[in-house]
Parts: C-alpha cells; sequence; structure tokens
C-alpha cells in the first residue's frame, strides 16, 4: 500500500482514467475550462499540469481510479487535452476483484451517489470522464465555498456533503433558473444552525 503520493512521469490517457464519483458540476468544469484557456503557451500549460497531477489508486484490473480532481480531468478533456500526469495514492491491485469497490467504499474513495443524491451500485459508476453527469448542487456547494460560505475541509467528497444538503433546501429548477439567486439562499442556510454538522461549517458562534 503507498502511503505517500508518488508520482507517474509517464503520461495517462485521460479517457483511460476511471471515476470513482458519478456526478461533477459543470458549472465548476466550465470555470476550470476558462482558467486553462487563459494559459496560452504550452510552457504554462505544462507546468500546470505537473502542479495538478490527479491523484489515483491502482485497481487489480490495472485501471486508474480517479479519487480526486473529477472536475479538472472532465475540463481538461473537453479542452481537447488527451494525457495527464497521475501521482499513485494507493495500490489495489493484489485485492481480489470481487472485493475491490468493499475495500474503497471502506477507505472513503469512492462516491457512489447520483444527481438526486441517491446511492447506486458500483456497477453504475461512469466507465470514463465523460460519462459523469451534471450535479447543480455541486456547482452550488463549490460556489458557495469559493465564496467563503464554509471552510475547504480535508473529509472526503465534503463538497458533495454540502450539495446534498443544500438539495433539501433548494428547488434543482432554481438553482438552473438563477444560480445568483439560489446562491444568496445557499449562503443563509450555510450559515444556519442546520448546518452546524457539516464539514467546514463556519456560521455564528453562540
Amino acid at each position: 500500500m503507498a502511503n505517500t503520493r508518488d508520482p507517474i512521469l509517464k503520461p495517462i490517457p485521460i479517457l483511460s482514467l476511471r471515476p470513482t464519483q458519478m456526478t461533477v458540476g459543470l458549472r465548476e468544469v466550465k470555470e476550470k475550462r476558462e482558467r486553462w484557456r487563459e494559459h496560452k503557451s504550452e510552457k504554462k500549460r505544462a507546468e500546470l499540469l505537473g502542479k495538478h497531477m490527479i491523484p489515483v489508486v491502482l485497481g487489480p484490473d490495472e485501471h486508474h481510479y480517479v479519487v480526486d480532481h473529477h472536475h479538472l480531468a472532465r475540463a481538461l478533456h473537453d479542452e481537447g487535452v488527451e494525457h495527464v500526469l497521475v501521482t499513485v495514492i494507493g495500490d489495489l491491485t493484489m485485492v481480489e476483484r470481487e472485493a475491490f469497490w468493499t475495500v474503497m467504499d471502506h477507505k472513503r474513495w469512492a462516491y457512489p451517489y447520483d444527481a438526486k443524491g441517491e446511492r447506486r451500485h458500483f456497477k453504475d459508476l461512469p466507465k470514463s470522464v465523460t460519462g459523469l453527469a451534471d450535479d447543480p448542487f455541486r456547482s452550488l456547494a463549490g460556489e458557495l465555498r469559493r465564496v467563503g460560505g464554509f471552510a475547504k475541509d480535508i473529509t472526503p467528497f465534503s463538497e458533495f456533503l454540502w450539495a446534498d444538503f443544500l438539495r433539501r433546501k433548494i428547488s434543482r429548477k432554481s438553482v438552473e433558473v438563477n444560480f445568483d439567486k439560489a446562491m444568496e439562499k445557499a449562503l443563509g442556510f450555510a450559515r444556519s444552525r442546520d448546518a452546524v454538522y457539516l464539514p467546514g461549517w463556519c456560521g455564528p458562534a453562540d
């Protein structure tokens, strides 16, 4: 088992990466695509890829399973980038195929929840980043963190926990029709006592 993030300097095809979650916030993907376009030179883009290697777990089938930076991987693919550098945070090549997802689940390296916040079978996970579905509440949670609604936290999939919280407070239609208005509501809910159990909560003290 790898205890540190060991970089693999050999480029890996983005389309060979296996997601460990079902959704992304496509609004957030769009923002990452725009930031990528701001780096005009190949040197700048190479530096960016070197600084943002994709963390993966090696599976018994020799696939690279992405455990973070799904948004970045999807954005790079949509921008025509074909290869990325990866960082191995775990080696599960010795695990029996039937036990792989159980181990991934217990290590909190997978999040098999769909765009409705409902848990699905691991076989329903997309086989590539192109299959990641849009969850507007994930975009809302990402923007909420950026504007200070909650603090960055090391809890795995913390922004998905916030997305699920917001999903129970705000309708999907309102997020899709008027994102800014939904953000105002999200900020109010984020500072309430209802959200005190969530990672990175920074509401007012008693």
